[in-house]
């Protein structure tokens, strides 16, 4: 093959690739150059902004602790799980991932509306609909998937040896879970709970049908971004910018945690961590 042909086909798939990092990277630049550090900073002083800010800052650190402190132990429990069951249950949880938004808070609204079904059922007076409880809902149903997922990744890349060890030294399924399994899942544990997060602050449609759009009691930052468009697009290109910064900010944790992957098999926490781990409890209760 001549070389000018070789060249042609490099640039050939440059150039393809090149069209969609473009398509993808453009409004990204667009929104950076069109707001002017003027625009930002009047922006950031509309006092719809800051009550969004707070909001979201309490609802999705609500939801991730929700999601991990749940969902950890989930992940184990489904690995752990053989049956068709279990795979019917983990196939399950994906579904919030791939439904549209709006029809996730039209279930949310249908299963715990004022007129839902779980809320008639448990006999409850009145409903989390339209509350800022409402929001964490929502962003528990739409995130938590993405976190579980990751966490079944992690504890499907556990060295089947570490874990017979950690049986043989003694260890029953809480210890196992909590000193072996997690200590060596850790930073795939933490890049899930971070995109799960980002998810959580990025919730839109689930949140508008269920919880609705009241300033400062269920309005968050994608839904103040919603609402400004509409009047002042130097307070939404604010937010944007806020929002943006954030997720890159979340990308490059994630990258510097995927980075330290497999760290604990270079560093030989192996068997040998099971043993040096469990073999020193079992001797002091011996």
């Amino acid at each position: 093959m001549s070389s000018a042909r070789l060249r042609f086909e490099r640039w050939a798939l440059i150039g393809s690739g090149g069209l969609l990092v473009a398509l993808l990277l453009a409004p990204l630049l667009a929104l950076f150059v069109k707001t002017s550090p003027a625009t930002f900073l009047r922006g950031l002083e509309h006092p719809q902004v800051w009550s969004a800010l707070k909001l979201s800052g309490l609802t999705t650190l609500a939801s991730l602790v929700i999601v991990v402190m749940l969902g950890t132990p989930l992940a184990w429990t489904l690995v752990q799980t053989r049956t068709r069951f279990g795979r019917a249950i983990d196939t399950s949880l994906l579904l919030p991932m791939v439904i549209p938004p709006a029809v996730s808070g039209l279930t949310l609204l249908l299963a715990f509306g004022r007129r839902g079904l779980f809320t008639r059922a448990l006999g409850l007076e009145s409903s989390v609909a339209f509350t800022a409880g409402a929001v964490v809902v929502a962003q528990v149903f739409v995130s938590a998937p993405y976190y579980v997922q990751a966490a079944v990744s992690a504890f499907r890349r556990l060295d089947e040896g570490v874990l017979l060890v950690a049986r043989t030294l003694g260890a029953g399924p809480w210890r196992l879970f909590t000193e072996i399994a997690i200590p060596l899942s850790a930073s795939s544990l933490v890049s899930g709970a971070a995109v799960s997060w980002a998810r959580a602050l990025g919730e839109f449609g689930a949140t508008l049908l269920f919880a609705g759009n009241l300033e400062g009691v269920t309005q968050t930052l994608p839904l103040a971004i919603y609402t400004a468009a509409e009047s002042d697009l130097g307070v939404a290109q604010a937010l944007s910018l806020v929002l943006v910064s954030v997720a890159w900010l979340m990308l490059i944790l994630i990258r510097r945690a995927a980075a330290n992957k497999g760290s604990a098999a270079t560093n030989g926490r192996g068997a040998g961590y099971a043993d040096s781990t469990l073999s020193p409890n079992l001797e002091r209760r011996g």
